[in-house]
């Protein structure tokens, strides 16, 4: 769990509101264009570190289950932020994929922002201070679980489980000349080595 200046309230007690946020959001007048929204997004929001790491990940197939989760983890910080007025308390932890999908939904500001309003809620996220640490019977589980039940297990993995699937990726882009994950790579796109793609 991440340091925080205000203690978390009861698991249950965010459970609920969450509950109510996540109603009031799906109920709102421009809710089926945020999503809508946030889905197109996809060619965007995919990274070399993020859903990747989901079992036989589909994007076109998987992404209304991560739209629903990242939904559910965006109303439980919202709730916890509700009631600690704390913002490093709301950025509770979320399995990777799972945050992944909030990055593409925050990018649509201003359908997010006027949702939010209407709702009376504040959308907590911020990348220096999110916690991607996610674990079973942590606090994040106990809230989502009192919600909402038991999450995906595919799209909730442990941090750990990410760790070690991202360590196997690494070594399938390494060996096609992919370094750090993806975020580096020696490739000079000359005429020669695009040459291999025309033919």
């Amino acid at each position: 769990m991440s340091p925080t200046t205000k203690a978390l309230p009861p698991a249950e007690t965010v459970a609920v509101r969450a509950r109510e946020i996540h109603a009031a959001i799906e109920a709102d007048q421009e809710f089926p264009a945020f999503k809508a929204a946030s889905l197109k997004y996809d060619a965007d929001w995919q990274c070399f570190t993020g859903s990747v790491v989901v079992a036989h990940y589909d994007q076109e197939q998987d992404k209304h289950g991560l739209f629903a989760e990242g939904l559910r983890a965006l109303c439980l910080k919202a709730a916890v932020y509700e009631r600690t007025g704390d913002e490093n308390a709301a950025e509770i932890p979320i399995a990777v994929p799972v945050d992944e999908m909030t990055h593409a939904m925050i990018a649509q500001p201003q359908l997010l922002a006027r949702i939010a309003a209407r709702v009376g809620v504040a959308i907590i996220h911020q990348t220096d201070q999110e916690h991607t640490d996610w674990r079973e019977e942590d606090y994040t589980h106990q809230a989502y679980r009192a919600a909402w039940g038991e999450p995906d297990r595919r799209l909730w993995l442990p941090a750990e489980e990410v760790t070690r699937r991202l360590a196997w990726l690494d070594q399938k882009y390494a060996a096609m000349g992919f370094r750090k994950q993806g975020q580096a790579h020696d490739f000079g796109f000359s005429a020669e080595e695009l040459s291999v793609v025309a033919a």
